[in-house]
């Protein structure tokens, strides 16, 4: 669907519009991503930084109406199951876990940096275990428009919940947080000009890019506060399973599982993420890429990264790929590219996973 966009000056933006096109500052940084909610703060903060007028998105173009025949609505009730209990960010958490990592990028030799992330991780922890989450909304992604901390709060919540389905126990889970939370530390260690360039680097930009991995552990290691399954993650976050990351070039059983967590959700957020220089990736798009990378990540960390996403929620209408809307009733969480669905019209039932008959069509 085509989105429909109008100017506005600042002044006349209101809270509940939606940003039409990335705001960036005069380093190419990006202030606030395509699509943001604006709130009070966030209106404050663009007027604080001299943005006069912006392009607000003004409605979609309408998609042909959606409805349930009679017998589609019979095939939903038959068939219909419930997803998993998923991971769920109020709004007052979602700024309080954004303020807290932008506190650490800011404070990296604070006195106060250990306790602020235990503080942010324990956030996310709760999050996570109140209603026994094992499942995330990846549309949901997304707790800053700041790309550092939208990053690292990704990051983190993805990895949580892979690890959950690794196997790893609740403390562990809580650790492999706050190694995604403090995952890009060592960026703050970065020149701006390279960090924030609004273009592809140079291969020499790239080379010292690469050691904000290294920074990232020398400041989790000076403040003596961390468990070297923490640093571990940091510093091996790049590292691939066939030897061909950085900064060490180790491979397999050598890398720590936390780091081969957090490189899944790390590859998956930046993917689907806009950037100055680059186009998001499509949700889907992204899961297909990260199947093909089977040299590079772990498997056991990809199975359960796949097994935990949700990319189509239960209840969400779909278009086929042969011309029919259809409404999610189930979703499979061995192939989430592949649900379960009901045509609304035909009420036809498509398992898009087991029924032979259904390999040709796909989600649009």
């Amino acid at each position: 669907m085509a989105v429909k966009q109008k100017r506005l000056s600042i002044r006349k933006v209101e809270e509940g519009m939606r940003i039409g096109q990335p705001i960036v500052d005069s380093t190419g940084r990006v202030m606030l991503q395509r699509g943001t909610q604006l709130e009070g703060h966030y209106i404050k903060y663009l007027q604080d930084h001299g943005i006069n007028s912006i392009l607000i998105q003004d409605g979609e173009e309408e998609p042909p109406e959606v409805e349930l025949s009679e017998k589609a609505k019979r095939a939903v009730e038959l068939t219909r199951v419930d997803d998993p209990s998923k991971v769920t960010l109020r709004e007052d958490v979602k700024k309080r876990v954004g303020e807290g990592v932008k506190f650490l990028f800011d404070n990296t030799s604070a006195g106060g940096f250990t306790e602020a992330a235990n503080n942010v991780a324990d956030e996310l922890t709760r999050a996570i275990t109140k209603y026994d989450a094992v499942a995330i909304d990846i549309s949901i992604l997304k707790v800053s428009d700041e790309y550092t901390f939208k990053h690292s709060v990704d990051v983190a919540s993805l990895s949580m919940i892979i690890g959950k389905k690794y196997g790893l126990n609740r403390d562990e889970v809580r650790e492999l947080g706050i190694a995604g939370l403090l995952h890009d530390v060592g960026k703050s260690q970065i020149e701006p000009e390279i960090l924030n360039k609004p273009a592809k680097l140079t291969d020499e930009e790239f080379h010292k890019m690469k050691y904000h991995s290294l920074y990232g552990y020398k400041i989790l290691e000076k403040s003596k506060d961390f468990s070297n399954a923490i640093m571990s993650g940091v510093l091996q976050h790049h590292e691939k399973m066939n030897g061909m990351g950085y900064p060490m070039a180790i491979k397999g059983d050598k890398i720590h599982p936390f780091a081969r967590i957090i490189s899944v959700a790390d590859v998956f957020d930046a993917l689907v993420t806009e950037r100055p220089y680059k186009k998001a990736f499509s949700k889907r798009d992204a899961i297909e890429i990260i199947m093909t990378m089977t040299d590079d990540l772990d498997m056991k960390a990809m199975k359960s990264f796949l097994t935990t996403v949700v990319l189509y929620p239960v209840d969400s209408i779909v278009k086929l790929s042969n011309g029919e809307y259809a409404k999610v009733v189930e979703n499979n969480f061995e192939h989430p590219l592949r649900p379960k669905v009901v045509a609304t019209e035909s009420g036809n039932i498509y398992d898009l996973n087991n029924d032979v008959k259904c390999q040709s069509i796909v989600i649009l």
